[in-house]
């Protein structure tokens, strides 16, 4: 009897994840007069984030980033402005500042400017990780990586999972 030979390919190994660079990507262009409302919106966030109990600091981050819902929809430019600044002011912080802060304070940002983020809340899997982003005007994920294509969203404000969704409604 003869061996049988299997070719297996080369594979890469990604244990579900996307590889990123270590660099810091290079700074985006953004007008001042965002920058400079992007610094108190920060610190309101933070000072948000820290305030109250810990077990309720995702409930009390989903309604600051949902506070601007009755509001028009942001154009593409100023969420990336949005984002953009919010990124460049939260560098001053010294403390964890992670995309659950960072979409918050962007939508923030665009709720001062009297325009509405599309905030999002998403899981992926193998492993699995959550993360939070804002969407533009077509829905797709404004200053994102590739790999949040992978995220399924679970929240999203008057989606499924919201409360608004699920509150009964008398007749």
């Amino acid at each position: 009897m003869g061996a049988t030979v299997v070719d297996v390919p080369d594979t890469v190994l990604t244990w579900g994840t996307v590889e990123q660079s270590a660099a810091p990507p290079e700074p985006a262009p953004v007008p001042l007069r965002w920058r400079a409302l992007a610094v108190p919106v920060v610190l309101a966030t933070a000072a948000v984030w820290a305030a109250g109990r810990r077990r309720n600091r995702f409930s009390r981050l989903v309604r600051l980033a949902c506070s601007g819902r009755a509001l028009p929809p942001a154009t593409a430019v100023q969420a990336r402005y949005a984002v953009r600044s919010v990124r460049w002011a939260a560098q001053l912080l010294p403390m964890r500042w992670a995309c659950l802060e960072d979409s918050t304070a962007a939508a923030l940002v665009l709720t001062a400017v009297r325009r509405r983020a599309e905030w999002r809340h998403g899981v992926a899997l193998d492993p699995v990780r959550l993360h939070a982003w804002i969407a533009g005007p077509d829905g797709t994920p404004v200053e994102e990586p590739a790999d949040t294509a992978l995220y399924t969203p679970a929240y999203t404000p008057d989606g499924p999972g919201s409360a608004r969704a699920t509150r009964k409604v008398r007749p």
